[in-house]
């Protein structure tokens, strides 16, 4: 009789963790840093945060922003890659992680890019701003006004490298990091250089290595800049790619380098093992019944989808349409007709627009007039 009980305590308590619902994950390891965050790329989805909107000293990550508006700039045809950049003595006397640039030289812009991203140049990142926008102080202008668009809420810049022994309020959050880490990594030409881990410049006189050492120790990493002083201590913006899936780890004012670059890859770990983007290419679909137009179907395309989803969610989504059976003409190509919907046990996670391929006119007195001769003919 003990034995039954016993039997039937352990089905009822086997059957009670079936039934009990999937948790998300959650990232539960303790984190020394101040402020952290974990975003996936495409999507911007943030799977982990920590004090994420604290606005607190960058160091060098701030040069993420100061890449992205020189390859904006590369992008609307101001500067171009091998334009010479003269070097200025004011950028000429930046301290720090450099390249030695001497007043007068000159270096194209590519190599500059190279020597910010591996290196962490502050004498290129101040050489490349004045050549983009006239001054130093004009560029940060602009850096300032790109992330107020871009919905930074919680950044301040006051210089193009990060350098804070004289700066007032040159602060930045974890978030914001990761959305200009992410603008910033659309840019294939900027993956390129974060992922190498040694380069040379000026024909091979002058050696670079990486400041981020997870390109070379993580599978997967391929960027994206590192930061350190004395106030902001140990920031990174690290970025990795595996099975698709481009994730950003932010870290902040952690005490050391190890222990930045360690929970860093803690965060990607956790990241890459719980979590994985559910894509639908979209495309045409079967047309619907047209009524009063001048064609009796309508072609329709359905929007591409994709979904940061619980690894274990995405072999279980099943979509369905939201369409009506016909559509009342005139109809415009782009025109919203339905939409695709994608759910998971019952809890939609997604959705996308089911739009008119082609347009359809609404049919005219004679096009009508000519439909039921032609079908009187057919009879006869």
């Amino acid at each position: 009789m003990v034995r039954k009980r016993i039997a039937v305590l352990l089905l009822l308590c086997f059957a009670a963790v079936l039934a009990a619902p999937v948790c998300a994950a959650e990232f539960t390891a303790p984190l020394e840093c101040r402020s952290a965050v974990l975003m996936e790329a495409s999507t911007g989805r943030v799977l982990f945060e920590k004090n994420a909107d604290e606005a607190l000293p960058p160091a060098s990550v701030t040069k993420v922003m100061t890449l992205l508006l020189v390859m904006e700039a590369i992008d609307a045809g101001k500067i171009k890659l091998d334009d010479m950049v003269p070097v200025s003595e004011h950028a000429a006397s930046m301290g720090g992680s450099q390249v030695y640039l001497k007043v007068g030289e000159e270096m194209a812009v590519e190599e500059m890019i190279k020597c910010v991203v591996i290196a962490s140049a502050n004498d290129c990142a101040v050489a490349l701003a004045e050549f983009v926008a006239g001054s130093e102080e004009a560029f940060v202008a602009q850096m300032n006004a790109r992330a107020e668009a871009l919905g930074m809420k919680n950044t301040h810049f006051e210089n193009t490298n990060g350098l804070d022994d004289t700066v007032t309020n040159h602060v930045i959050s974890a978030r914001d990091i990761a959305i200009m880490s992410r603008e910033l990594i659309r840019h294939e030409l900027i993956l390129k250089y974060s992922s190498i881990w040694m380069d040379t410049i000026r024909g091979g006189a002058f050696g670079l290595t990486n400041t981020n050492r997870l390109v070379r120790f993580y599978s997967g990493a391929n960027g994206l800049k590192t930061g350190s002083t004395a106030k902001a201590k140990f920031c990174i913006s690290a970025t990795a790619k595996r099975d698709g899936m481009q994730l950003i780890a932010v870290i902040m004012a952690a005490p050391t380098r190890d222990i930045r670059n360690n929970e860093a890859k803690q965060l990607l770990d956790f990241g890459f093992a719980n979590y994985g983007v559910f894509a639908d290419e979209g495309g045409a679909i079967e047309p619907i019944r047209a009524t009063g137009g001048v064609a009796d179907f309508c072609p329709l395309r359905c929007d591409g989808f994709s979904a940061v989803l619980e690894k274990e969610k995405i072999a279980k989504i099943e979509k369905r349409l939201d369409l009506p059976e016909f559509v009342r003409c005139p109809v415009r190509a782009g025109d919203v007709l339905g939409r695709v919907i994608y759910e998971c046990g019952g809890e939609v996670v997604g959705a996308a627009d089911i739009k008119a391929e082609n347009d359809i006119d609404a049919i005219g007195f004679f096009g009508l007039f000519s439909r039921i001769l032609g079908g009187f003919c057919l009879k006869g």
